[in-house]
């Protein structure tokens, strides 16, 4: 089903997945005057707390599917690990503006670097290894260091080695026992950033500033906007981003993570709000779920401006009592957390928000806290 018209307040937006981003996605759509109803294995799950309604169902649950295209005008999807066969199934009942081409795109790692490979876009050299026997031919061409990362699922450092030697060979192996992967070149970067960016069915395209961002333990510890890097590289990010919406024929929000050294890297795409996006609700005018929802009911879409620099750092299980404690003496902190039951270690429990004039000074308050050592 393909629409031209645009989807109007009122009317009924229905999110698949019920985590901390449709949480935000549903607060933005209520914000504008939407409907908002979820699916998700989880009863009262973060997103669900918050929606007009939900529908308890795995996310390949094709009856659960059809339910929900009978009560929504629109459907999307707050993360890409949903079945996109599924997904398809439902296309001729509701308006899924997305389609599902970029859905199983970002879903196999094989098809993401082929696709960004044959359109000239920069990623670092990498081969498809299929078997445990395969891996040393792919090392002999890649080299040391290098990164073997499953070709499906895998977040936050699951689903990957890092291999610096031979000694690293085993748990290599292991990770090919379960499916194919891609063994990429270690990138010698200065800095990982990301970008933003929402297009609609129109062709009108958005783009966010450049988040220059810290991981550790392969879990993004903070972003700091505007990144710390020259304006022609911010342009170049830009510039990146636009063309990249452009050639996958994107509608809504896609998350672009670039490594930058001799040059900007493309690392790894996501077709939905992006973890260090979340600034953007304080920080701009249009938040990225603003613009998410704006892209998939077919609005036209704003120039996003950054009111503010900021820094936002994510919240972790082993944090949130400390983070609770000391927002008692920080007032200006913006603190979200997720209303997730469970405060797991290094599960991501909610994040704070810190609008700045002097980040550098903003960064070693963060610090000083030790709540993040």
């Amino acid at each position: 089903m393909n629409y031209s018209k645009a989807i109007l307040p009122e009317e009924t937006i229905g999110i698949i997945g019920g985590g901390q981003l449709g949480r935000m996605l549903a607060f933005s759509a209520q914000a504008m005057g939407y409907t908002v109803g979820i699916l998700d294995p989880q009863a009262d799950c973060p997103a669900g707390q918050v929606a007009n309604w939900q529908i308890v169902g795995d996310y390949s649950d094709r009856m659960a599917l059809a339910e929900m295209a009978e009560r929504c005008d629109v459907l999307t999807y707050e993360f890409e690990n949903i079945d996109a066969a599924a997904l398809a199934s439902v296309q001729a009942q509701v308006f899924i503006p997305q389609g599902v081409n970029v859905l199983e795109l970002t879903q196999n790692r094989q098809l993401e670097k082929g696709f960004l490979s044959q359109h000239g876009f920069p990623v670092a050299a990498y081969e498809i290894v299929e078997r445990p026997e395969e891996l040393t031919r792919a090392i002999e061409t890649i080299g040391y260091p290098s990164v073997l990362k499953t070709i499906r699922g895998g977040y936050d450092g699951h689903g990957q080695v890092l291999l610096k030697s031979a000694a690293d060979l085993e748990a290599a192996c292991q990770l090919l026992m379960n499916q194919t992967c891609v063994l990429e070149e270690w990138l010698a970067f200065e800095k990982e950033a990301s970008i933003m960016v929402s297009r609609n069915l129109a062709g009108e395209i958005a783009v966010f500033p450049v988040s220059e961002n810290e991981h550790r333990h392969n879990i993004l510890h903070q972003s700091i906007v505007p990144a710390r890097i020259t304006e022609t590289v911010q342009e170049d990010i830009q510039a990146l981003a636009k063309e990249l919406a452009e050639q996958l024929d994107l509608c809504g929000l896609l998350g672009i993570e670039c490594f930058i050294g001799d040059k900007v890297y493309i690392n790894e795409l996501a077709p939905r709000p992006h973890n260090s996006g979340h600034y953007s609700i304080e920080a701009c005018d249009f938040s990225q779920f603003d613009l998410h929802i704006l892209s998939v009911c077919q609005r036209p879409l704003p120039e996003v401006r950054l009111l503010q620099p900021v820094v936002m750092v994510n919240i972790l299980g082993q944090q949130v009592a400390s983070v609770c404690q000391r927002m008692l003496q920080k007032p200006e902190w913006h603190v979200h957390l997720y209303g997730k039951e469970v405060a797991k270690e290094n599960r991501k429990m909610g994040h704070v928000t810190i609008l700045t004039t002097d980040c550098e000074a903003t960064l070693a308050e963060i610090a000083a806290t030790h709540i993040w050592d």
